[in-house]
Order: C-alpha cells, then sequence, then structure tokens
C-alpha cells in the first residue's frame, strides 16, 4: 500500500523561468528564442495556494495507474474540500497514505490505483482525516550523480 512522506509546506519563490509557446515533439526538439512567450513561476505552474500548499512524497506503487510512482512529490492544497473521486492525502487511524476517495452514500473507500492493491474501506471505529487534495505531482527523470 503506497504511503506518503510529509515533506512541508510550500512558500512562495520570486524565481522566474522562460516558458516557450511552441510544443516540443517527442523527437529531435529545436527550441527558439523566438518562440519564448513569457515568464513562468513554479507557483503559477503548480497552482501554489500558500500556505495551504505542502508537498509529499509518494512512498509504494499503488498509485502507479495515474501516473504517481514511488517517489514522486505530490503537491497538495490543504484548503480544498476533498470531493467524491479527489485523490487525497489522507491518515487512517494514524497512518498516512495516497488514495482516491470514493464516496457511496455513507460508505467511504480509498481506492488504490493498481489492481494489485485492495480498496481500503473506512469501518466504524475508523479515524480518517483528510489532509489535502493532491493537485499536482513532479518527477525527476535523471540525475547526475
Amino acid at each position: 500500500m503506497a504511503t506518503a512522506t510529509i515533506l512541508g509546506p510550500v512558500g512562495c519563490s520570486v524565481i522566474e523561468l522562460p516558458f516557450f509557446s511552441s510544443r516540443v515533439p517527442a523527437g529531435f526538439p529545436s527550441p527558439a528564442q523566438d518562440h519564448l512567450e513569457q515568464k513562468l513561476s513554479l507557483d503559477q505552474l503548480l497552482d501554489v495556494d500558500a500556505p495551504h500548499t505542502f508537498l509529499v512524497r509518494a512512498d509504494g506503487e499503488s498509485m502507479v495507474g495515474i501516473g504517481i510512482f514511488d517517489g514522486d512529490v505530490m503537491v497538495v492544497n490543504r484548503a480544498m474540500p476533498a470531493r467524491h473521486r479527489d485523490i487525497v492525502i489522507a491518515a487512517i487511524n494514524g497512518d498516512t497514505f495516497v488514495k482516491r476517495l470514493i464516496q457511496n452514500g455513507p460508505q467511504i473507500v480509498l481506492q488504490s490505483e493498481s489492481p494489485t492493491f485492495a480498496p481500503r474501506y473506512i469501518l466504524e471505529g475508523d479515524e480518517l482525516l483528510i489532509w489535502g487534495v493532491v493537485i499536482g505531482s513532479i518527477r525527476r527523470h535523471h540525475c547526475h550523480a
């Protein structure tokens, strides 16, 4: 079952990066300076709503069906109300998970996005806390040592 490690809150950034208007094909890219459309901050790109946004690292393979892989950093908004089918950071009896929230009337289920993992039904007596809604994720594809 995929767990989540809280990394901390996201603060505002003053760094803006070049943003090119042309899309890069999955072949040989050739970005040109004349396609520079604007400067874009990561705050804007990730829809950071400080101080309500925090980062969480995924641990495990239960959400690979929607593209959240082990080690990915998830951007979580704790001010958004969690709704049916949202991806949430949830704590069940003190254990923290990333799952899809399913609400069927009074029944609440935390659903994995991999057929290998069974759904987790919230039972009477369970303590469920929704810490926030996952609004995006960040993945490093390669890192030089």
